[in-house]
């Protein structure tokens, strides 16, 4: 009698127990029995029936002393998967994500396991073929098909519908008839490997020391962090190219992590100019079956490249031997919704945990890692200068007490001027306000009624060119009324302040000769039509760009040689601790698009502050007074990286029951000499989506377990019910 027997009576089809994780909100294992002749080790994906259904699991230990209790309780694995399982490095990484940031280990694991349904052996594709005489009754639409597959090759029945515009049932009909018969389609044979010698670049004297640094960063394999440090234009892409390419020689896989899929299109063909192939892509705007079978080429090892967003992380690589998280300082990577993860921290530990090199490139570091570079816990490689000997962009700031712009304009003359000599010469110029729609405010003249969101505390934004009034928050919209609804007046509502489409409206008048095109995310419909306008600027066919944050994205605009900010002090009055140092990254991000191929750049910086330590950094291009002020500032004040923060959003469907549970949980907060708790205090966004939020704000120093005391103290406290709702940040980057 085995000791499966031993411990079930009458259990002899089985051969033991194991704990299996199950990718939904909850942070335990449950116990399942193996049946006879199914051979299952941690890291095995499974399929296990939970309730009602069947769903996806991952074998995370072999249970050698179930409870004899739950004898006849314990249900049996339904099957194994034939995928690879996932390796021990991210189940470890799993364990450290959920323990670090108080996330259910199931919402982890759910981020390995983004397939659902589509997990698995990838479904044959069926097509069809020409092997008979045409049918007796011969319509137009047969008549098309037969063309279309009379070369007697296997052609895709899905593929013939959407290219020919036939119905399907007309394929069926012929394949009844016998005029076509049904086959497999062959399975898609896995992408060309990238060849680090296909291309290689001649690097000027000022890059090669970073060459050296990064081929030998990836020859070593172990576990160290390296800074790419360079100044916009300086060429880090081609640098960390060569950290990818040792990692290829060596036949290991290397990730490229992005913050936005929008900055993949130029990025890609510069990957095939350098390795003859295109990597393998992983984004949400992915088919499902193209997620299916990239999915499955990564565990398989079959895709030595792979270039994706934050959720990349997380898939099972056959041997991971190098992450590059491309311009690190970027606020996308940080998840805001169920695990609160930062992607470039998370990069860090999954580096360390198997023990392999991570780069971060940036022009603008975030504090954090300069602080390490700083310090020497991570390396820095320097490109101080740009490729091919261009300059830096001259910056000058335009002091809108002195010289502002007409009434109801926001364009100062001297910003105008610039513009229209720039295009004059042939060039090109960008307006950048980051600010979507049209304006951030409509009201009524007559008696002063604001248009506000009707479920949340936000105003409602004009967006002109899809005629409705929008809420960012939540997506309500209605469209803009002839009359007020307060008072009934006519022709009273007016637009108060700018955004891009109104900047747009206002160089139509300046520049009316000029090619202007607005790229904000509100107006892209897809991934293909940001890359379409991307090239369009990039050829040369747009005098204008006019854009949010999304053009300070990595973008290279080959004929850009000036940057008119219109609104430098956007970013600085809104309480965030980050705000200096958000605020000095992205202009210098969108100011460095200017000047990277030809001429001189320059850059000008609407304020009405210009003695303000950002814009006199900006404006002397003294990034080391910068980061040693606001690294001064930090430690002083005790804000990361030389404190740590833990932020606790409470929210429910009215005002008293969010802020009498918020006062409830801080009575039960455990007193910890170090631990300094706010609040709670209503959130900057008091009301989203109809639910009232307060915030809690936790400080303490760099070197205390936060996230421990938040597990003791919450295991304690009163739990969230009904309409309720508590929300953990540990390292909040947002403090709306």
């Amino acid at each position: 009698m085995d000791r499966a027997t031993d411990l079930f009576p009458g259990a002899a089809s089985t051969t033991g127990v194991v704990d299996v994780l199950v990718p939904v909100a909850l942070d335990h294992t449950y116990s399942y029995r193996v049946p006879r002749g199914m051979d299952l080790k941690p890291g095995d994906i499974v399929g296990v029936p939970l309730g009602p259904r069947e769903v996806l699991a991952v074998v995370w230990a072999e249970n050698a002393n179930p409870d004899p209790r739950l004898h006849n309780r314990l249900k049996d694995v339904s099957e194994k998967l034939e995928v690879p399982p996932l390796k021990p490095e991210l189940r470890s990484l799993v364990d450290w994500v959920a323990n670090y940031t108080l996330s259910p280990r199931g919402m982890v694991l759910r981020m390995c396991l983004r397939m659902g349904e589509h997990l698995g052996p990838e479904r044959v594709r069926l097509g069809v073929r020409l092997v008979g005489e045409p049918p007796k009754r011969l319509t137009p639409a047969r008549r098309r098909v037969i063309e279309a597959v009379s070369d007697g090759l296997l052609h895709g029945k899905s593929d013939l519908v959407r290219e020919i515009g036939v119905s399907s049932s007309v394929i069926d009909g012929l394949v009844d008839e016998r005029t076509l018969t049904v086959e497999a389609m062959p399975r898609a044979l896995p992408p060309p490997a990238p060849d680090p010698s296909f291309a290689q670049p001649e690097f000027f004297d000022a890059q090669l020391a970073g060459v050296a640094a990064m081929r030998a960063l990836a020859a070593d394999g172990g576990f160290q962090v390296a800074l790419l440090d360079g100044v916009t234009g300086s060429g880090k892409t081609e640098v960390y190219f060569e950290a990818v390419a040792e990692t290829v020689r060596r036949g290991r896989q290397s990730l490229i992590l992005m913050p936005e899929i929008s900055l993949t299109g130029q990025f890609l063909d510069r990957f095939s100019r350098r390795f003859g192939v295109r990597p393998l892509e992983w984004h949400s705007e992915l088919t499902p079956r193209t997620r299916q079978r990239n999915w499955a080429a990564i565990a398989a090892g079959e895709a030595p490249v792979v270039v994706g967003a934050r959720s990349a992380l997380f898939l099972p690589y056959a041997d991971l031997g190098l992450i590059v998280v491309d311009e690190e300082h970027d606020q996308a990577y940080k998840q805001d919704e169920g695990a609160h993860y930062h992607a470039r921290d998370m990069a860090v530990v999954r580096g360390h945990i198997a023990k392999f090199p991570v780069v971060l490139a940036s022009a603008t570091p975030s504090v954090e890692t300069e602080v390490n570079a700083r310090k020497g816990r991570y390396q820095r490689v320097a490109l101080p200068s740009r490729f091919g000997g261009q300059h830096m962009p001259h910056i000058e700031a335009i002091d809108l007490r002195r010289e502002p712009p007409p009434r109801g304009r926001y364009i100062s003359p001297r910003l105008a001027g610039e513009i229209r000599t720039a295009i004059e010469r042939g060039e090109q110029a960008l307006l950048f306000l980051n600010r979507r729609g049209y304006a951030p405010l409509t009201l009524c003249r007559a008696c002063g009624h604001r248009f506000a969101c009707t479920i949340c505390d936000a105003w409602l934004v004009d967006h002109r060119f899809r005629q409705r009034l929008v809420c960012h928050h939540c997506g309500f919209s209605m469209p803009r009324p002839p009359t007020c609804p307060h008072c009934a007046a006519e022709e009273s509502l007016v637009a108060v302040g700018p955004g891009v489409e109104r900047l747009q409206e206002e160089a139509a008048a300046l520049f009316p000769e000029a090619r202007s095109m607005v790229l904000s995310s509100d107006l892209i419909t897809s991934i293909e039509t940001m890359r379409a306008e991307l090239t369009e600027i990039a050829e040369g066919r747009v005098d204008l760009i006019i854009g949010t944050q999304l053009v300070a994205k990595g973008h290279n605009f080959p004929r850009l040689n000036l940057v008119g900010v219109v609104d430098a002090d956007l970013g600085l009055g809104n309480g965030d601790p980050r705000a200096a140092e958000r605020t000095w990254q992205l202009l210098n991000q969108v100011i460095g698009r200017a000047g990277r191929e030809q001429g001189r750049g320059r850059g000008y910086l609407q304020t009405h502050q210009p003695e303000h330590p950002v814009m006199k950094a900006l404006v002397a291009c003294d990034r080391e007074a910068f980061y040693t002020s606001e690294i001064d500032a930090r430690e002083r004040t005790g804000y990361p990286p030389f404190g740590r923060l833990a932020s606790l959003i409470i929210s429910a469907g009215d005002r008293p029951t969010a802020e009498g549970f918020a006062r409830r949980l801080v009575a039960s907060a455990p007193r910890e000499e170090g631990v300094l708790l706010l609040g709670p205090a209503e959130a900057p966004l008091a009301v989203i989506k109809g639910c009232y939020r307060f915030r809690l704000l936790l400080k303490s120093a760099r070197n205390f377990d936060l996230s421990d005391y938040l597990r003791h103290w919450l295991a304690h406290a009163e739990k969230p019910k009904g309409n309720l709702k508590l929300e953990v940040d540990v390292d909040p980057q947002s403090f709306l």
